[in-house]
């Protein structure tokens, strides 16, 4: 038995084995998700044995770190804003689903207001948080729609179903160990060791990518379709579920040839206005901004917000809110 562990190869493979069954016995819960890169359907909402539920950075969902009962308090408005990086923000309390919950607040009405925007999320990432967040009782859902996120919504879904097949090459894959190594050597350890220029030049290219893809008619009509069609899906479940839904259209500054800014919804509101009905309603961040001093609320990629962005965004759902009456008199302090 000493000779078989002296040798090289089975030591270093036992070792390989012992070590995937501590992974799958002792940590597979927090494993769980992890290769999905959000495409799992709970990765990152843990509920815990006092009945709260946590948002976690974990497994692709990179939540802003909060918590809230499973159940929602009696009189309170419950807000969940699902989205991508413009409603996540530079901050958690710079955000707008942030400050919609202080400003409701202030307005005296008795309202807690969760942010689950991750950034990179495109439609189809969207409706699987929407999908689970309608299972923690809220009062109303923000769904902050977008079609420029669609590029990384593809690139992640091939990546989650790349060592999904049971071909040979992809054995080794089946491995949590494995796995956990590759990604670290891709992501992680090689990456932090690449020289400034070679990072940059890397994210530039994936940049570069994304306008080259955005700027093919034929592939963006078929974002703005899947966009429409996850919408009217998001829709449905909210209905289903009793909930109202409010969709929020993004706009991003751009200058036209005399070098004039405007707000750009890249077609966003016509297609999501023929939405809107009983319990679904549109507000359209260009008309929100359009009258403000909207150019300093961006930042120099003319997408994301500052945070007096966010308060001003906050400050017109909650007009919006109370005079639709979203927010009954039930809840009213």
């Amino acid at each position: 038995m000493k000779r078989v562990f002296r040798n090289p190869f089975v030591l270093a493979l036992t070792l390989l084995i012992l070590f995937e069954l501590v992974l799958r016995i002792f940590f597979a819960k927090n494993m769980e998700g992890r290769f999905e890169y959000g495409f799992h359907p709970t990765t990152g909402f843990r509920g815990t044995k006092n009945g709260t539920v946590e948002l976690l950075r974990t497994g692709g969902r990179r939540f802003h770190p909060q918590s809230f009962s499973a159940q929602r308090p009696e009189g309170v408005l419950r807000i969940f804003t699902v989205g991508d990086s413009v409603p996540r923000g530079p901050s958690l309390q710079e955000s707008y689903p942030f400050q919609l919950g202080e400003e409701l607040k202030g307005r005296g009405i008795k309202a807690e207001s969760f942010n689950l925007g991750v950034a990179g999320y495109g439609a189809r990432r969207r409706l699987i948080v929407l999908r689970q967040a309608l299972n923690y009782q809220p009062s109303l859902i923000i769904l902050h729609v977008n079609n420029w996120t669609e590029y990384h919504d593809e690139r992640e879904f091939r990546r989650s179903q790349e060592f999904k097949s049971w071909h040979p090459k992809n054995w080794l894959m089946k491995s949590l160990l494995v796995r956990r190594l590759y990604e670290a050597k891709t992501e992680q350890v090689f990456w932090k060791w690449l020289p400034q220029e070679i990072r940059q030049q890397n994210e530039i290219n994936d940049v570069d990518a994304q306008i080259v893809a955005a700027s093919d008619e034929a592939m963006q009509r078929e974002w703005n379709e899947l966009v429409r069609k996850c919408t009217i899906e998001s829709i449905q479940l909210a209905r289903q579920a009793g909930v109202p839904i409010l969709l929020l259209t993004r706009a991003s500054l751009d200058y036209d040839d005399a070098g004039k800014p405007y707000l750009n919804d890249g077609g966003l509101d016509e297609m999501v206005a023929l939405l809107a009905g009983d319990g679904v309603f549109h507000l359209s961040q260009r008309e929100m901004l359009q009258h403000l001093d909207y150019q300093s609320f961006y930042y120099q990629d003319r997408i994301h917000l500052h945070a007096p962005g966010h308060a001003a965004v906050a400050e017109k759902i909650a007009d919006e809110l109370i005079s639709k009456q979203v927010a009954p008199s039930s809840v009213r302090n």
